[in-house]
């Protein structure tokens, strides 16, 4: 069997029984695709040829790329799985990533934003406008829930419950998760429905959509689309520092640890599979006491 049908074939495997998103199954073809371009140059015809040194060599050329730790230690990962998946299959009789240990992750703090620079941010929007409205409204929502913003984007009319302030969110893996939000978010949602969204909604070809944001165009909003519209933010504010979507997750996590939320709860809120996903926050609340500590404490 060919290298380009056993990968079509995992491929498949990862949708249907794995239940991989359309965005990690990207990334994990990826990376085999680049393994195969790597089997070429080497003169490996098949998966069942490469040997241990082969994917020595190869970890070799990674390095030499200088590509980060974690960028490595995906690659591997990726190609594990794919031979675990061989091995099942019997197309292969061991795996030659089986003994490589993965590159220890570089421990970062993840960048978060304080309440000042977030409150640049909450008046920068013109609420008069349909565009501006539903901006609020996501920039709401993202800091309310801490949701993904391929989440964000998935949320459909009926997943919001303004009476109890839930949302309904489906995460990776498509696994469900009810989210509460409070009243700002509540506030900005509604008035964006009630009014910008149906204005976005006439520019629509299809007039049926039940997508809760949508773009210029009355069409479903993506995620590059949030992200363009949170860069037009930043620079309304005259803001120098970078932001992402993901830079408000990480502020809600900070933001809800420090304020006394247990560890358990913030990782149900961001849909964490892994409470050490989660304990990386930890390290932001840590530094934040001991600045406390080291300014009150008479003898610190």
């Amino acid at each position: 069997m060919e290298n380009r049908e056993l990968v079509q074939r995992f491929t498949e495997y990862l949708q249907i029984e794995r239940n991989y998103s359309n965005y990690t199954i990207v990334y994990y073809n990826q990376d085999i695709e680049g393994f195969v371009k790597f089997m070429r140059i080497q003169s490996v015809d098949n998966f069942s040829s490469v040997t241990y040194t082969d994917v020595r060599l190869y970890l070799t050329e990674l390095f030499k790329q200088k590509l980060a730790r974690k960028s490595v230690a995906r690659k591997i990962s990726s190609l594990r799985s794919l031979y675990k998946f061989l091995m099942r299959e019997h197309v292969v009789q061991d795996n030659p990533f089986a003994a490589v240990s993965l590159p220890k992750k570089e421990l970062r703090i993840p960048q978060f934003l304080y309440e000042d620079e977030l409150e640049k941010l909450f008046h920068v929007s013109d609420v008069t406008t349909p565009l501006g409205q539903r901006n609020q409204a996501i920039l709401e929502l993202l800091y309310a829930t801490g949701i993904r913003v391929s989440e964000c984007c998935m949320i459909e009319l009926g997943d919001v419950d303004y009476s109890i302030g839930t949302v309904l969110v489906y995460g990776k893996g498509k696994k469900q998760r009810y989210v509460p939000f409070g009243s700002f978010a509540s506030d900005a949602i509604e008035k964006y429905v009630e009014n910008g969204r149906n204005k976005l909604l006439v520019k629509a070809k299809n007039s049926a959509t039940s997508s809760l944001f949508l773009n210029f165009r009355g069409g479903p909003l993506t995620a590059r689309g949030v992200r363009l519209i949170l860069n037009d933010l930043i620079e309304k504010a005259s803001m120098t520092i970078h932001i992402s979507p993901h830079v408000l997750r990480h502020t809600f996590a900070t933001h809800m640890l420090n304020e006394g939320a247990d560890l358990r709860t913030v990782q149900e809120l961001l849909g964490h599979s892994h409470l050490s996903s989660t304990q990386i926050y930890t390290h932001v609340t840590k530094d934040r006491l001991k600045t406390i500590y080291m300014n009150h404490h008479p003898r610190a």
